[in-house]
């Protein structure tokens, strides 16, 4: 005797689009000072993009200078934080490799060099610069305080980088 038996089974699959997030690099230094790098960074391309006339006849190239360090780095570290963020082995694989400690470091030198030469060009001029003097001067000092920030990242990427 044989039987026959006939077995039906119904599969029912879904896709889902979970993004999870890495919120604990927020909590490690290399995190915290790219989240600083990145609000001050947007604070600094605000005061000068705000402040920014397209139509002087003088030549403004301390300006130019730093607003364009001050955009690069600030994409630069956007891109660095969020695919640190929304990838978990990024955030451990990156952080091994020398592109942190050449990024963190060009940075810093290009950032420092960029404030340093706004920030005189802006007190030389002083009269010329009457109603900017204010928010120019402190869009400089923001981009110290951003170097030396530049500076720690360089600092912990390099002892990252060297296993330490």
């Amino acid at each position: 005797m044989s039987h026959s038996v006939t077995i039906t089974r119904t599969t029912t699959t879904s896709t889902t689009s979970a993004i999870i997030l890495n919120t604990g690099y927020l909590k490690t230094w290399p995190g915290i000072l790219k989240l600083a790098e990145l609000i001050l960074g947007i604070v600094v391309v605000g005061l000068v993009g705000y402040y920014f006339d397209r139509y002087m006849y003088y030549a403004n190239t301390p300006e130019v200078f730093f607003l364009l360090m001050a955009v690069t780095f600030l994409i630069g570290t956007f891109l660095l934080l969020t695919s640190c963020l929304i990838s978990i082995s990024t955030a451990s694989i990156i952080s091994k490799t020398v592109h942190e400690v050449v990024y963190h470091g060009f940075a810093f030198i290009l950032y420092l060099a960029a404030s340093l030469t706004f920030i005189i060009e802006v007190n030389h001029r002083k009269q010329h610069y009457s109603r900017d003097y204010e928010p120019y001067t402190a869009a400089a000092i923001i981009g110290l305080v951003i170097s030396c920030l530049y500076l720690l990242s360089t600092i912990f990427a390099q002892r990252s980088y060297k296993g330490l």
